[in-house]
C-alpha cells in the first residue's frame, strides 16, 4: 500500500486524557537514563508518551497506508510552554503537517499539541517518520 498523500492537513481526534503519575515519570527517567529523579518534574522527552498515543491513531488508520515495518523515526523535537508534572491530565491531538515523497521514500511530519485539563498548551511534539519504499 502506498502512502496517502492527501494526509497533509489532516487532524485526528484528541486522545483520551493521560494522567501523569510520579512513578510513570520515574520509570520513564530510568528508561532514558535521565539520571536520579524524584518524579517531581518529567524529563523533557516525556511528552513522547502522549505523542505516541496520537501516532498510534495515525498508524492504525488503514486509509493512511503506512506499513509500520518500514518506518524509521527521522526527527523529533519539543516546544514547551511549561514542564510536565505529576497530576497533569494531558490530551494530545495530532495534525499531519507535511507529506513528501523523496527518493522512493515517504516523509510524514506531524505535530502533536498537548494540552492540560484546562485546555492550556503544555508542549508541541513534532515527529518526522520516514517510510521506506520498496521491499
Amino acid at each position: 500500500m502506498t502512502i496517502n498523500l492527501a494526509l497533509e492537513g489532516r487532524t485526528l481526534p484528541p486522545t483520551v486524557p493521560y494522567t501523569v503519575g510520579v512513578e510513570k515519570i520515574r520509570e520513564f527517567a530510568r528508561a532514558v537514563f535521565a539520571g536520579d529523579t524524584t518524579g517531581a518534574v518529567a524529563p523533557p522527552t516525556f511528552a513522547i508518551v502522549i505523542q505516541q498515543l496520537t501516532l498510534d491513531q495515525l498508524l492504525d488508520d488503514p486509509d493512511v497506508g503506512i506499513d509500520f515495518s518500514k518506518v524509521v523515526h527521522g526527527d523529533q523535537h519539543f516546544v514547551y510552554s511549561r514542564t510536565i508534572v505529576p497530576g497533569d491530565e494531558l490530551t494530545g491531538q495530532l495534525t499531519v503537517t507535511s507529506v513528501k515523497s523523496l527518493g522512493g521514500n515517504a516523509m510524514i511530519t506531524a505535530d502533536t499539541v498537548v494540552t492540560d485539563r484546562d485546555g492550556a498548551h503544555v508542549v508541541t511534539a513534532t515527529s518526522t517518520l520516514v517510510v521506506r519504499g520498496g521491499d
